[in-house]
Order: structure tokens, then sequence, then C-alpha cells
């Protein structure tokens, strides 16, 4: 397992691990970065209307250990970036409350979700995945609201995909990332109440 102090020193450096195809961990710092302003970030309209009918209860933290699983198991790709020794690295980080899950239930089933990793005002978000249309999306709205409702500055994407795109996300040269991570992890945020 990677060991989490080492895992924590990267992210605040800017540096993510991911499996590689020959299962060993590689680490990356993209620059450009992707990263969704919390300031402009964007719900498109029927979207918003999902959201609006309450179609998802969105429950935190209640099952991390799955929602990775089901993010490293997504049926739309043949390999996965997430091997068993990234799980067990996030959820101890899970364990350590610097990890979490934003999770989409309908009628007591996990329907979607999304993990991430945070610290001060930063939140890295990892990878996400849904079984209903939708879920994941609606976690993500609901990722945002938590953030900007206890002040979070940066939500890190790694890179941008057209599927974040739609809400706003942009690349930032590798430099300004740095400046602006270091700004976010100095604030005193909590994504969790204790």
């Amino acid at each position: 397992m990677i060991d989490p102090v080492l895992l924590v020193a990267a992210y605040r450096q800017g540096v993510f691990p991911m499996a590689v195809e020959d299962g060993a961990i590689a680490w990356f710092s993209p620059d450009p970065r992707g990263v969704i302003p919390l300031e402009t970030f964007r719900v498109p309209s029927r979207l918003a209307r999902v959201v609006r009918r309450g179609v998802f209860t969105i429950r935190i933290d209640d099952d991390f250990e799955r929602v990775i699983r089901a993010c490293a198991h997504r049926g739309d790709r043949d390999s996965t970036w997430i091997s068993e020794e990234i799980v067990e690295a996030y959820v101890e980080l899970a364990r350590l409350g610097l990890a979490h899950s934003v999770e989409a239930w309908q009628d007591d089933q996990l329907a979607g979700g999304l993990y991430g990793v945070h610290l001060g005002g930063a939140f890295f978000g990892e990878s996400m995945f849904h079984r209903v249309t939708d879920a994941s999306k609606v976690a993500l709205v609901a990722l945002v609201d938590r953030l900007r409702a206890r002040g979070f500055t940066l939500l890190d994407t790694q890179w941008i995909t057209p599927h974040l795109e739609q809400f706003g996300a942009v690349e930032i040269p590798r430099v300004e990332y740095l400046r602006r991570l270091e700004d976010a992890i100095a604030r005193p945020c909590r994504f969790v109440d204790e």
C-alpha cells in the first residue's frame, strides 16, 4: 500500500498516483491542470431539473470503499488506473478523514457517486461512476454545493474531459495551479463536521 504520509505529501505538491499497465504506480502532475472554478460552476438546465426533482438522495462517506471499487470497475473502459494498491491507499486516507465520497442513492441502492481527497480548502476529485443516468452528475452538483458552503477555493479535476467541460472545467498552467493549491491548502476548511 502507498504510505498515507507520502500520498498526502504528494497532493500538497500537486502530484497524484495512478496505476499503469504493468501494475506499477506512476506519479503525475499535469501541465496544464484541469480545475472546475467553484465560482463559475455551471449546472446544465436538464440536470438542474433532475436535482430539483430530488430523484437521488445524497450521502457523504456512507460507503467510501464501495464507491472507489465501483469507480475502478466502470463498464465504459477496458482498463483502470485504480488498482488494488490504489484502493487500499485511499480507503486508508478515508479512515484518516482525508478522502471522502459523495454518493447518490436511489431506493436504498447506490446509483452513482464520486470520491476525492481533501486538504484544507482544496478538494482533489479522483473518479466518478454511475449505474443510473445522471447519478454521478447529481453527486458532482452536491459536491460543489458543499465546497462552496464550507469555504473551499479549489476543485482539482487533474485533466479535463468534454464531460467536465459542460460544468465549466478549464485548464490552467501548472505554475498557476500550484499557486492556487498553496493558497487553498492554507485554508482551515472541513469537508465533514466532526
